[in-house]
């Protein structure tokens, strides 16, 4: 199973909004393609698990049951990478934390001695235009300038995370098969990351669009 859905090398897909506005940063770079498959191997588990381009098991995810309010994201070995955690409802907008390793069952800022790396916001202000923001990532709780923003549509797997000068670092988009006719429909996608950006935090990232629009 893992060899049929082993993904090849690729190149981050040019957007025209983005060309315009920063011609020096948008040359095609080598990327590296992850297949992400919805599914946990481990029987009777929920979870998600990513595949390199040789077939390995890179990422996996098995406690993933509805909308739990803690994610642990794990290597192939079963070793934790980060903890992603649901804040508890401020006002109007959700928030997540992301947490390095694993910090247990109870991962509130006031009960763990962990500080969070990362603290992503989903945007409520979704307006119709061609590229919809869908969440911003600040490099902490106290940041007010955002870090990435993450564009586009998670339900229709056509998403990129750009950084703060809007280059694109990763980008989420459908797998097409190879033979004419078969689709992967929207279990098995796309991660598209830029050479020298983080895969691991970028499938992260990944999580949390699932959490926010499934």
């Amino acid at each position: 199973m893992l060899l049929f859905l082993k993904s090849t090398s690729g190149k981050v897909k040019q957007y025209p909004d983005e060309q315009d506005d920063n011609k020096n940063n948008i040359n095609e770079t080598c990327c590296t393609s992850l297949t992400v498959w919805r599914k946990s191997l481990l029987f009777s588990c929920k979870g998600f698990t990513v595949i390199g381009s040789d077939g390995s098991l890179l990422y996996r995810v098995d406690n993933y049951t509805g909308h739990p309010h803690q994610i642990i994201l794990m290597d192939g070995s079963g070793n934790p990478i980060f903890t992603i955690c649901k804040r508890k409802k401020l006002g109007l907008v959700d928030n997540w934390l992301i947490y390095e390793g694993e910090v247990g069952e109870n991962c509130s800022i006031k009960t763990t001695s962990k500080k969070p790396i990362y603290s992503v916001k989903k945007n409520l202000n979704i307006m119709q235009t061609k590229l919809s923001v869908l969440a911003y990532v600040y490099g902490g709780i106290s940041e007010k300038r955002y870090a990435y923003m993450i564009e586009g549509s998670y339900a229709n797997r056509s998403c990129r995370i750009l950084d703060d000068s809007r280059r694109v670092v990763a980008e989420i988009k459908k797998k097409e098969a190879i033979n004419a006719g078969v689709s992967f429909g929207l279990s098995v996608f796309l991660l598209i990351v830029r050479s020298g950006f983080d895969s691991r935090f970028s499938m992260a990232i990944v999580l949390l669009l699932d959490q926010m629009f499934s």
